[in-house]
């Protein structure tokens, strides 16, 4: 968040997450304006959002596996 406005970006990103738009375009580019290396966590049922939350990331997390 080095930019004038990097404030008002965070902003928009935890309500894109709290409203659950975290699968937008917009979402995306919010995260690389932010250089945002924590996780997103999205719970999808029957088609529909359930729950989102993000998990910022201070530390590095090497012994995790991702699933694929």
């Amino acid at each position: 968040m080095d930019t004038p406005d990097g404030g008002k970006t965070f902003l928009e990103f935890r309500r894109k997450v709290q409203d659950a738009e975290v699968l937008s375009a917009a979402l995306e580019r919010l995260l690389i304006a932010l250089r945002f290396t924590g996780r997103l966590s999205v719970v999808v049922q029957n088609g529909r959002v359930l729950k989102s939350g993000y998990e910022e990331g201070y530390f590095t997390r090497r012994k995790d596996v991702r699933m694929l």
